[in-house]
């Protein structure tokens, strides 16, 4: 006969076969909680903020009332809960203690850490201090309430002009001008004495030339260096060896901090430049110290670049240009006349009447020009300078030594001397513009 099968009633009456279940305790475990939406806090986002020693608001203890635990039904429940609550957070496998207890000792930090902001490849240092992205800095507020471009150490404000020269020694020019001293003596001693201008006149046929050839080079010295990086061979990126000097033509892009003129307002660029020009008549007054009379001297300035994207036409690779933090860059950008002020339509212009205001210039009776040139995303551009390769990362950076263009014989140009990386873009800057 069969052996008769087991059975057990359950607690709504119900007959079931089998043994009855053995209750075992079970583990307690955290209740779940709805997360609110931090909007991108990170004060509110919980185990995150503890990561970084940010204190963190606890929105359940700040909303929910406070429950008397003896009205409650389930304040067993409640009290098991609690330990486990407790327990669970000092636990070495929970929130960010695991993460410092797998990657050795915590390290102890004495405020917040500062996050960098996220996007492209990020220019100079972790530590550089303030950017643009984010909230403004001390500096950058005053600047934006006063109305001036104002921004941190990521942009360099190129207040002078292009360096470029002649490299010859001050020893040198110096001894070339004591011996033309001399032989101009010596020339009119001898004219004198022997009574003969055929002397002087050959002294005079060795040192004319030498004036003129420094006069001619003083002249022609800015158009002979443009010409030399318009002659200058476009190199690729792909083949390009670190340490070499080449001139890349591409499309531009912006970085992390695009800039914009301070008169028309236009926005993302690359370099923007903003100059102010006066006219001085006979006894009127200087617009700087070197001001000569029946000629445009230059009152005011504003020029900055920043670290920039150029993307190769050849190749078709992209590379960050080292622009900013204090770079030395040679602009060669043709500014456009874009207000032109006389007695007569001082009034007529509000726009500019402000802008002189926010920059705290005078607007009494003068002519002045104003002159305003840029660099816009997708205009195509010219950069001479090092490569540079870096963790996977192509730079082009400024050389550390001016570079020369040479003897230019056939133009009777001394060799010309310029710093920095040397930054040039065509004339009609509104034409051609690649959208991006």
């Amino acid at each position: 006969m069969g052996s008769r099968v087991q059975s057990h009633q359950l607690s709504n009456g119900l007959f079931v076969s089998g043994r009855p279940e053995q209750l075992k305790e079970r583990q307690p475990t955290m209740s779940s909680r709805a997360v609110p939406y931090t909007g991108g806090d990170i004060k509110k986002s919980g185990e995150l903020g503890k990561m970084f020693d940010i204190p963190v608001h606890d929105h359940s203890s700040s909303s929910a009332p406070p429950s008397n635990p003896n009205s409650n039904p389930n304040s067993k429940q409640h009290q098991l809960l609690q330990p486990s609550r407790v327990s669970s957070s000092s636990q070495p496998n929970s929130g960010s203690v695991r993460s410092g207890s797998n990657s050795g000792p915590i390290r102890k930090s004495s405020g917040p850490m500062p996050l960098q902001p996220t996007g492209l490849i990020t220019s100079g240092p972790l530590s550089s201090g303030n950017r643009r992205s984010g909230q403004l800095g001390q500096t950058e507020q005053v600047a934006a309430a006063s109305g001036k471009a104002g921004y941190g150490p990521g942009v360099t404000s190129l207040g002078e002009g292009v360096k470029f020269g002649f490299r010859v020694s001050k020893a040198v020019i110096w001894v070339v001008m004591v011996v033309v001293a001399m032989g101009l003596l010596i020339g009119a001693f001898l004219m004198v004495a022997v009574k003969k201008v055929v002397v002087l006149g050959a002294v005079g046929a060795v040192v004319a030339p030498l004036g003129l050839g420094l006069i001619w080079n003083c002249i022609w010295g800015r158009k002979g260096l443009l010409g030399f990086v318009r002659r200058y061979p476009d190199a690729e990126l792909r083949g390009a060896v670190d340490g070499q000097y080449v001139k890349v033509t591409g499309v531009v892009t912006c970085g992390s901090i695009p800039l914009e003129s301070s008169y028309q307002r236009v926005p993302r660029c690359v370099y923007v430049s903003t100059e102010l020009y006066e006219y001085k008549g006979w006894g009127g007054k200087s617009a700087n110290p070197k001001h000569r009379c029946f000629s445009w001297g230059c009152r005011h300035s504003e020029k900055y670049v920043a670290d920039f994207y150029l993307s190769d036409f050849q190749s078709g690779l992209r590379a960050l240009v080292k622009a900013g933090y204090g770079a030395k860059v040679a602009p060669f950008v043709k500014p456009a006349t874009v207000a032109d002020i006389t007695k007569e339509n001082k009034d007529l212009s509000p726009s500019f009447l402000r802008w002189l205001a926010e920059r705290n210039l005078s607007s009494d009776d003068r002519i002045m020009r104003l002159k305003e040139g840029y660099i816009k995303e997708g205009s195509t551009v010219s950069v001479m300078g090092v490569v540079r390769r870096h963790d996977n990362v192509l730079m082009i950076v400024p050389p550390t030594e001016p570079i020369s263009t040479g003897c230019q014989w056939s133009r009777c140009l001394l060799p010309t001397y310029v710093e920095g990386l040397i930054l040039t873009c065509d004339d009609n800057q509104n034409a051609d513009v690649v959208p991006v």
